[in-house]
């Protein structure tokens, strides 16, 4: 079948930086499955993404589907016709939705019956005819939150479209997408190149737009470009630039044509926290800053152009002049901010609502110094350092920085703890208690600042389970979510012995009787827990092996990992399978027993000698299996009751359990259970897969 490739371009007003990559992902993968639907075959797609364009180039497309055998079955033989063998109104009504004849159907004749069928070879229709639709479809399918209108057209876009490339081969498909009727003409840059340009096939797109038209279509091409030239120009300056990746993407997506320009400002700005001058370079200007050979902060910048200028100096010294207020506001926030000591903004947290039944960041305070406190306390913090690390942790909200800046919060309140003379781990804590802030983010470092980003989340997941907004779905809006995952992460990796129930024990008292906080515990832990299974999807704990150990509700998280890596070394054991099969069976077998399960053992009403042998081996492994239960040494009990893998089996293959003696039925039950609850101590083995 012949082939030929195929451009779709979208050419609009500038699309939002921050989504445009993730659009240009959404329209290759919608036209994609579209073509694939639709049984068009190609060999590939590239995809363009500028400021001003949407671009697909299909290769190798197919000029029309292929030819397809239809087959439809319709009512059973005995249904379609009646005892004259004159066709029924099933038949009747079957022939005609498939425009035919009653006549023209079939008979088919299988094992399982006689139908009417029917048979007929469909044309593939041409590609042309199919693309429009494809589009459009995918188009719509855009992960845009708000479209627009613009003149008089009902179409709606992320932005107005003025031009639609639809190229086939060097044939344009006639169509009307967004309102615009399509072409094979293109628009270059802006302002170095306005015109309209031509473009002969798809395969002179990329080159005619960069050479004529001074835009290189390619997002990824491009995004190697300014990376390059930002290095190159830091190299000059003798600095190394830090590219945040977020950053590059949105700059990126702002440019057709980057060129690279670095900027100088003031070195008394260098006073200010470092963190205050790069937010605002990267969040309001979107510059690049430059570090030296310590990582200090240099007095330069690197913006991205989106102009070949003749002039780079007025571009440099606009730049420059934009930059030096934004600076100057930046200092003076900070100088402002100092004049006062960061515990004197205590009280005005109280007229900042945190969640109107649960009070205002001061009641949040309250709530949350002394459960700091019982944290500290409980994993071997200082108490005094974590009381005053809560007591203060709000507070640089109320400062004229954080105000300006609300992504600085906790770092201002570390820097302005330290202007106030605070104990240093007081300060670092102010900060670190934010951590985890993303996916990834390393863990606040220190035991006073663990006891506080603990004590903050666990108040916040409890407040809002218990005055009912548990999170629905994608809606999330306190991010419990991520509050939950942190307090695992840190419980685990820190090695914390510290218990949730208790944890959400000693939160609910510190709350209003209003709020009824001990009436959500159960369900905050339960919420708690079930972020296990992300979590360790990304360490590889197969889901059997959690599965395994949260069945049995343990409540520790540090525990809980300990298990976990118990059990899965466990589970490579040859007798694994084995012991899993038979703590099944005995699982199965105690759910049978009504009443209270018996629990003491007679030795003397022991008969068979398997039994005997199991009795024997089972009771000399108990003591020193509860020893190292009590130590939390799991691997080394596990591995000491998979001693009992031949016992057991042996057991299961001579003796009947359910023995129609009372006496003895009973004791060979209590025998198991008190095998089952040995394995229990640890996890429910019974769980795990073969």
């Amino acid at each position: 079948m012949s082939s030929r490739d195929l451009l779709i371009e979208i050419g609009a007003e500038e699309l939002p930086p921050k989504a445009l990559n993730t659009l240009s992902t959404a329209f290759l993968a919608g036209v994609s499955a579209g073509l694939k639907k639709a049984g068009l075959s190609f060999s590939g797609i590239d995809r363009f993404a500028s400021p001003r364009r949407l671009a697909l180039r299909i290769y190798d497309l197919a000029e029309s589907q292929p030819d397809r055998n239809i087959e439809r079955k319709g009512p059973a033989l005995k249904a379609a016709y009646d005892e004259d063998g004159c066709p029924t109104k099933a038949a009747q009504g079957f022939a005609c939705s498939c425009g035919v004849d009653v006549d023209a159907l079939q008979k088919q004749e299988t094992d399982k019956g006689a139908w009417l069928v029917f048979c007929c070879e469909q044309k593939g229709q041409s590609t042309p005819s199919l693309i429009p639709a494809i589009i459009n479809e995918a188009l719509d399918k855009l992960p845009i939150p708000r479209r627009m209108r613009w003149g008089e057209l009902e179409t709606q876009f992320v932005r107005p479209v003025h031009w639609v490339v639809l190229l086939f081969g060097d044939t344009v498909i006639k169509a009307e997408i967004l309102g615009i009727q399509t072409g094979r003409e293109t628009f270059g840059h802006r302002f170095h190149h306005p015109q309209a340009i031509s473009i002969p096939t798809p395969a002179d797109y990329e080159l005619l737009l960069e050479s004529n038209g001074k835009v290189i279509a390619d997002f990824d091409r491009r995004r190697q470009t300014v990376r390059a030239q930002v290095e190159k120009e830091a190299l000059g300056l003798k600095g190394r630039a830090v590219i945040n990746d977020d950053l590059l993407e949105e700059v990126t997506a702002m440019v057709e044509w980057p060129v690279a320009v670095a900027g100088n400002f003031e070195s008394r700005f260098l006073g200010v926290p470092p963190e205050a001058l790069i937010t605002t370079m990267a969040a309001n200007q979107k510059y690049f800053h430059l570090l030296d050979a310590d990582g200090n902060l240099l007095p330069h910048f690197i913006t991205i152009s989106n102009i070949e200028s003749r002039d780079v100096a007025k571009i440099r010294e606009g730049n420059e002049r934009v930059i030096r207020p934004r600076f100057a506001d930046a200092e003076f926030f900070w100088n402002q901010d100092r004049k006062q000591r960061l515990d004197a903004r205590l009280e005005s947290l109280k007229s900042v609502v945190f969640q109107k039944q649960l009070g205002s960041l001061f009641d949040k305070t309250r709530r949350v110094i002394p459960l700091s406190a019982w944290i500290a306390d409980a994993i071997g913090a200082d108490k005094v350092a974590a009381t005053r690390a809560a007591e203060l942790c709000k507070c640089d909200l109320m400062t004229e920085m954080v105000g300006e800046f609300p992504g600085l919060q906790g770092i201002m309140g570390r820097y302005y703890a330290q202007h106030d003379h605070e104990p240093e781990t007081v300060a670092t804590a102010l900060d670190d208690y934010y951590r985890p802030r993303f996916a990834g983010d390393i863990l606040p470092p220190t035991a006073t600042a663990q006891a506080l980003a603990i004590a903050d989340r666990i108040d916040t997941l409890l407040g809002i389970f218990a005055i009912g907004q548990i999170p629905t779905g994608d809606k999330d809006p306190y991010a419990l979510r991520r509050a939950a995952l942190g307090v695992l992460r840190i419980l685990i990796e820190k090695k914390l012995n510290l218990d949730l129930r208790s944890l959400l024990e000693t939160a609910a008292k510190h709350f209003s009787p209003q709020v009824q906080a001990p009436a959500a515990i159960d369900q905050v832990l339960t919420f708690i827990l079930d972020r296990l299974q992300a979590y360790y999807q990304d360490k590889h704990i197969k889901p059997d092996v959690l599965e395994a150990v949260t069945r049995i509700r343990p409540t520790c998280p540090q525990d809980i990992d300990q298990r976990l890596l118990a059990v899965s070394r466990f589970r490579e054991l040859p007798e694994a399978k084995s012991l899993a099969a038979a703590n099944k069976r005995i699982g199965n077998i105690l759910k049978k027993v009504t009443g209270k399960l018996p629990e003491t053992i007679d030795a003397s009403v022991l008969v068979e000698a398997e039994e005997k042998t199991l009795y024997d081996i089972l009771t000399g492994l108990s003591r020193e299996v509860h020893i190292l239960l009590e130590d939390k040494r799991y691997e080394q009990a596990l591995t000491l009751l998979a001693q009992l893998r031949d016992p057991v089996d042996r057991f299961f293959d001579k003796v009947m359990v359910m023995a129609e003696d009372e006496k003895l039925r009973n004791n060979r039950i209590a025998l198991l259970n008190q095998l089952h609850s040995l394995f229990m101590q640890v996890a429910d083995i019974s769980r795990l897969q073969n």
